[in-house]
């Protein structure tokens, strides 16, 4: 995958957002529960970063970490749910294939509810780690499926944990998803044009507007400094929208993370902030998105 350091460069596309917003808002939550490393689900480690590093020694299993993880979707879950519904607004749900096959009617009723089932692989791990193009191959169809099989909606976005592989878009294009969204290079929706069996479009995402940074050192620490930062950025790309080039903005959540109370209050924070907004922020889920760029960005 060749790197491209220049993208737009100093003139970026004027695309239009539905109703003439000025910026378009992805919000993601990660359903990544059951789908971390683990040995009790038969992988060869545990997954060591969560509330605290793991401490437990190689080889044996770590009831504390799978605790962390699962409160996301004993609890998490239905948090989430319940202020989407209330605040009217619909998200990308990055679903990992071994996380929805064993909870498959949480992952259904994610989307029954008008939200979108995005695949974030089968387990949470890098795609860099496939050392073969056939590896990488079955785990995509095999999360693909089971993503489909417990929401009855197939995928056709995609994120993976970390990088992709060489082939990872490749194989997206190969079975006919309408984006990728292992990019945090742009705040645009953009083309690569050297996938074979492309092109295919990208929508990338973005790791700074994301609690993940609760369990960072140099991260966030209490709710109202991720409202804040999420504002900040959120009132940026409006400025720059009013000024005739609208952006795409990320914000990403974990059902392990935010879905804690008190984290949670930076998700009410969030939701408030783009409701004062109104009509200049377009919030979307990511295949909406990508249709609306592939009608507004031409292919040649």
């Amino acid at each position: 995958m060749r790197r491209d350091l220049m993208g737009y460069g100093l003139n970026p596309p004027r695309i239009e957002w539905p109703g003439g917003a000025k910026l378009a808002v992805s919000i993601v939550v990660n359903y990544e529960e059951g789908a971390e490393m683990a040995l009790e689900a038969g992988d060869a480690e545990n997954e060591r970063i969560g509330e605290v590093i793991s401490v437990v020694p190689p080889g044996r299993r770590d009831f504390g970490q799978e605790g962390i993880f699962s409160y996301g979707t004993r609890a998490g879950v239905g948090r989430f749910l319940e202020a989407f519904d209330r605040h009217g607004v619909k998200v990308t749900w990055f679903m990992c294939g071994r996380a929805v096959e064993r909870t498959p009617d949480l992952a259904r009723e994610c989307i029954a509810r008008g939200h979108e089932a995005a695949n974030h692989g089968w387990v949470w791990r890098p795609h860099a780690d496939f050392t073969s193009r056939e590896e990488e191959e079955a785990s995509l169809l095999r999360a693909t499926a089971a993503i489909e099989a417990a929401t009855g909606e197939r995928p056709v976005g995609f994120f993976c944990r970390g990088s992709p592989s060489a082939w990872t878009r490749e194989l997206l294009a190969a079975h006919g998803y309408l984006y990728d969204s292992n990019a945090f290079d742009d705040d645009l929706p953009y083309w690569d044009r050297d996938v074979a069996g492309g092109p295919l479009l990208v929508v990338p995402y973005a790791l700074d507007c994301n609690d993940m940074k609760f369990f960072h050192p140099n991260g966030f620490v209490v709710p109202q400094q991720f409202v804040d930062y999420a504002e900040a950025a959120i009132d940026q790309l409006i400025e720059e929208g009013e000024r005739g080039t609208p952006k795409l903005l990320n914000i990403g959540l974990h059902l392990r993370i935010c879905g804690r109370p008190a984290r949670f209050r930076a998700v009410e924070g969030i939701l408030r902030v783009l409701a004062a907004r109104g009509g200049k922020v377009w919030v979307a889920r990511r295949k909406d998105i990508a249709a609306h760029a592939c009608a507004a960005l031409p292919v040649g």
